[in-house]
């Protein structure tokens, strides 16, 4: 029986999320296609978890018998992000661009899980879990576009999740959905359509392929 980690970022409830629709419909395609699978669900923005301390980090780098009683709980909170992360069979991300970079509750929870010697190094113990990330945004990045040079996202994401993780990457990519409430991007409206049809067709088919894969 396969574990989907789903965690979700945005700021905004609902259908009002792009992030948010789009992992909703791959967790649904997920559960049609994996009955019996179990999900565990963290929501980042109704309960965020604590930015790094100092406490925090240096306990990941403290033998527990040596820890005070502050880095022993400090260190407890990051120990079930990371074996939430660990017992993962795939892990599916909502990370919306808020100024052109990732939510600060997400960042939080990856400094949390990133732990050199056991999440990160020479063999990380996530190595391989397939991870898709759903990283919407109002405008458009991609390669040819005025912005480009502004998209930190993808090439944060993967430098964190696949370059120090090990996590298997994959990317859906609803943009320009500020089109449909911006009069100045109006004629993008199509565009943001057609990208947004996409991303949920991207959804049901990758979610599909995961679950057919994990049950293999």
């Amino acid at each position: 029986m396969a574990t989907l980690l789903h965690i979700d970022s945005s700021v905004f409830p609902g259908e009002a999320s792009s992030s948010r629709a789009v992992t909703a419909a791959f967790r649904e395609a997920w559960r049609e296609h994996h009955p019996e699978g179990t999900v565990v669900y963290r929501d980042l923005a109704a309960s965020p978890v604590a930015h790094i301390t100092a406490d925090a980090w240096s306990a990941g780098y403290t033998a527990p018998s040596d820890r005070t009683p502050a880095q022993s709980a400090a260190f407890a909170e990051r120990l079930k992000l990371i074996e939430e992360l660990e017992l993962a069979d795939a892990v599916l991300i909502g990370a919306p661009m808020y100024n052109y970079s990732v939510p600060s509750t997400l960042k939080a929870w990856l400094d949390s899980v990133l732990l050199m010697g056991r999440t990160a190094g020479e063999a990380p113990t996530a190595q391989g879990t397939p991870a898709v990330v759903v990283a919407s945004r109002g405008g458009s990045y991609a390669p040819g576009t005025p912005r480009e040079g502004f998209e930190f996202v993808q090439n944060y994401l993967e430098a964190v999740l696949k370059g120090t993780l090990g996590l298997d990457l994959d990317f859906i990519v609803p943009e320009l959905t500020m089109a449909p409430r911006n009069p100045a991007m109006s004629e993008l409206v199509p565009l943001y359509e057609a990208s947004r049809k996409r991303a949920f067709e991207d959804a049901t088919i990758k979610a599909e392929r995961l679950a057919e894969r994990l049950a293999a």
